[in-house]
């Protein structure tokens, strides 16, 4: 029996009744003007959640910088991907004006939640993509390898953008008593 259940809307351990929910919200914007809307919800990765136990419960040493990053595979993220293996995996995409993926940069914890709404992640690309989802990861490297993700989501739909396109990513996660 597993001790954790994953659900649609995050991770829920009955015993110790602890859910952790985890949601992806994205704006395109085509010449100023936004063209589409969505919120996803994510899987938190085992990598993630070594981490976060670890940080939080042992000695780990705290990752202070997150970046996020995006990705033009038709994939949907399992549990056991990690930092290594992302990239390949979900084919990142590295098409946008930026050298690096965008930093995450929350606001602090507030009712249990930490969110980027309010300094949104931002893709300006130049080229035409589909883009099919986003991830949270320590490592700033576009194709990167290292660090830890945390989190990763495939929307339910595929997302086409345009040379130009702005994407504006935001992420928020949340823990609380169930």
């Amino acid at each position: 029996m597993n001790d954790y259940v994953e659900n649609g809307r995050g991770l829920l351990v009955p015993n110790d009744k602890i859910i952790a929910v985890g949601r992806y919200f994205g704006q395109i914007l085509r010449d100023g003007k936004v063209i589409d809307e969505f919120e996803d919800d994510n899987l938190i990765v085992n990598e993630g959640l070594n981490s976060m136990i670890g940080v939080g419960l042992h000695a780990d040493s705290q990752i202070t910088s997150w970046y996020m990053g995006v990705f033009e595979g038709n994939y949907t993220p399992v549990a056991g991907d990690a930092a290594a293996t992302i990239a390949a995996n979900a084919t990142e995409s590295s098409a946008y004006t930026s050298s690096t993926r965008p930093a995450f940069t929350p606001a602090a914890v507030s009712g249990q939640s930490i969110t980027n709404s309010a300094n949104r992640a931002s893709f300006t690309f130049n080229a035409t993509k589909n883009i099919y989802g986003a991830f949270l990861i320590s490592s700033a490297t576009i194709g990167g390898t290292t660090g830890v993700l945390f989190s990763a989501a495939r929307f339910s739909a595929v997302k086409p953008v345009n040379n130009t396109d702005q994407l504006l990513l935001t992420y928020t996660f949340s823990l609380a008593s169930a």
